[in-house]
C-alpha cells in the first residue's frame, strides 16, 4: 500500500508513505487530526485534492479489500448485530452460505455472544456497538484494515486481544492519540508532522534507542534522525 503526494485540506500536505504487506503500523501525528485524515482518505471516505493512492497493487476498485473502523461505530440502535453483518455482507456482494459463514466467524472473533446477536443494539452498551463494528469490518476478510481510535469502550487487555487480528499478509493501520496503549499491536510506527510523514520506523528501533512507544518517545526518535541527517548533509552542502 502506498500514497504519493496526497493532499487533503489543512491536515495532509503532499503526504507520501509506503507500507509493506503484513505490516502493523501505528500512525500518530502533530496535529492529531492528520492521522485520522490519512486513514479516511485511504478508506475512500474522503477524496484527496491531489496525489496517488495504491492499495493491493490497485489504483482503484479496492473497496472489498479494505475495511475501516472509526471512533464512532455508525450503527443504528434499532438493528441487531446479525442485521448489521447481513448489511455489511450484502454491500460486499456476499450472500447465502458465504455471508452466513463470514458473519458467524466475525461475531465469534468479536466476542458477540449468540444471545446478543439477534436483539437490538439499543439493549447493549457502547462495548457491544464497538464489537459489532469490528465484526462488520471483518466479515469480508479484508486485506487491509484501517482503525481510527477503535474500541475505546473496552478495557486495554480485551481491546488488544480483539485488535490482534490474525493473518500474516493482513496489513493493519491504527491511528492513535495514545500510542502507549497500542504498543502490543504495532510492528512499526509513522509520525506525521504538519501533514507529512516525518518518520517511519520499526518499534524495535524505539526499543534499541531506549525510548518508549509514546508521543514523546516517537518524537524524540524523529528529532534524533533529523539531527543525524542534518549532520551528514552539512559537509556535502558546504562543499557544493
Amino acid at each position: 500500500m502506498r500514497c504519493v503526494d496526497v493532499t487533503r485540506g489543512p491536515h495532509l500536505s503532499r503526504c507520501s508513505i509506503s507500507v509493506s504487506v503484513g505490516t502493523r503500523l501505528l500512525v500518530v501525528s502533530e496535529p492529531h487530526d492528520s492521522a485520522s485524515s490519512l486513514l479516511r482518505v485511504l478508506a475512500g471516505l474522503s477524496r484527496p485534492h491531489r496525489g496517488i493512492i495504491e492499495i493491493a497493487g490497485l489504483s482503484g476498485g479496492w473497496e472489498r479489500r479494505v475495511a475501516y473502523i472509526g471512533p464512532e461505530p455508525g450503527i443504528h440502535a434499532w438493528m441487531t448485530p446479525r442485521e448489521v453483518l447481513d448489511l455489511a455482507a450484502g454491500l460486499l456482494g456476499l450472500h447465502g452460505a458465504e455471508a452466513r459463514r463470514g458473519a458467524d466467524l466475525a461475531l465469534d472473533w468479536a466476542h458477540v455472544r449468540p444471545e446478543e446477536a439477534d436483539r437490538p443494539m439499543s439493549r447493549g452498551g457502547a462495548s457491544v456497538f464497538q464489537r459489532v463494528a469490528l465484526a462488520a469490518a471483518l466479515v469480508g476478510d479484508p486485506e487491509v484494515i484501517l482503525l481510527d481510535e477503535p474500541l475505546r469502550a473496552l478495557d486495554e487487555t480485551e481491546r488488544t486481544r480483539l485488535l490482534t487480528i490474525p493473518g500474516p499478509r493482513r496489513t493493519v493501520l491504527i491511528a492513535s492519540r495514545y500510542p502507549a496503549s497500542d504498543a502490543a499491536l504495532a510492528s512499526h510506527v509513522a509520525l506525521l508532522r504538519n501533514g507529512r510523514v516525518a518518520m517511519l520506523a520499526s518499534t524495535a528501533e524505539l526499543r534499541d534507542a531506549d525510548l518508549p512507544l509514546s508521543m514523546s518517545g516517537i518524537c524524540e526518535l524523529a528529532d534524533r534522525r533529523a539531527a543525524e541527517a542534518s549532520r551528514h548533509a552539512g559537509p556535502v552542502a558546504a562543499a557544493s
